[in-house]
């Protein structure tokens, strides 16, 4: 049979309960600080990429396709009706000097006379064929590239036609050739209806010996502007505007910018960032205005 407790015993368990449960409490929270200790501070919002905008220059570049021809076409004839060619000086491709004897003829009278070079340059093409007749209203026997000069006849889409002047300075790459200087000599007043193109054409600055009706490709600046830049990726379009995502303070806020030129992989920004601004180097929709973030500095590389 159980005994009843007795007043002191049970006055001994009431007042040793308090402390039991306090002792248990600072002994679960001494557990959990270590554990807290163990994992690190919790982190504070999604970790997103993030770059400074920077300070950048850029050039509008206008692009030009076409083909290599000769600047200048001179064509050579005998000056005497009913000569026949007896010899050949001169072929395609040689080049020749002023006043260099490309061909000899025999004159219906008797005799001889030369044809000869008004110009120096490159020998285009010839028709002289030994014993053929030659007149001075015909075929030219000769053809010349007069000094050996050559543009490249390319053409721009119309939007570009207003962007280029004469006198413009410009980089062609000719296939097969290299690269050279070049200038804007001429622009259309014009377009084809079709295609809206116009046509250009540069003056290829050298004298290298280049293949008629070979393709090119020249690149003109026609301006350049300076400001804050940042990566394609950067920037959003959308149905409100042009916009970038800033982190300010650790939330992200969404800028309406206006945007500019661009070079590569870069965006000029011409209003709306400031040199400095932290802007996510990837926007998307996941971000949004007033969410908290953790940002992470892009390295050098930009990964």
């Amino acid at each position: 049979m159980d005994m009843p407790m007795s007043r002191f015993a049970a006055r001994m368990i009431s007042q040793a309960l308090p402390m039991l449960a306090a002792a248990a409490f600072v002994c679960l929270w001494s557990h959990a600080s270590l554990a807290a200790e163990e994992a690190g501070p919790l982190p504070q919002g999604m970790a997103v990429t993030v770059l400074k905008a920077a300070k950048s220059c850029f050039s509008d570049i206008v692009e030009v396709s076409g083909i290599i021809q000769p600047r200048e076409r001179t064509a050579v004839r005998p000056e005497r009706f009913g000569s026949r060619v007896t010899d050949i000086l001169a072929e395609p491709g040689e080049s020749v000097t002023t006043g260099q004897t490309l061909a000899r003829l025999s004159l219906p009278e008797g005799g001889t006379a030369q044809v000869q070079a008004p110009v120096a340059g490159i020998v285009l093409s010839s028709s002289a064929v030994i014993g053929a007749l030659a007149s001075a209203k015909g075929e030219a026997l000769f053809t010349i590239i007069a000094r050996g000069e050559f543009d490249l006849i390319g053409t721009v889409p119309t939007e570009d036609i207003g962007k280029l002047k004469i006198d413009q300075t410009a980089r062609i790459k000719i296939v097969g050739a290299g690269e050279f200087d070049g200038k804007v000599t001429g622009v259309a007043p014009t377009v084809e209806p079709n295609s809206q193109l116009g046509q250009v054409t540069l003056a290829i600055n050298s004298n290298p010996r280049l293949l008629v009706n070979s393709s090119g490709r020249a690149m003109i600046k026609t301006r350049e502007s300076c400001g804050v830049s940042v990566p394609l990726t950067a920037v959003l379009y959308t149905n409100a505007g042009t916009v970038v995502q800033v982190v300010r303070r650790d939330r992200v806020e969404t800028r309406r910018v206006e945007v500019g030129l661009m070079s590569g992989a870069q965006i000029e920004i011409r209003d709306g960032l400031t040199e400095g601004d932290m802007v996510v180097a990837r926007a998307g929709a996941l971000l949004r205005e007033g969410d908290q973030v953790r940002p992470v500095l892009a390295s050098v590389d930009g990964k």
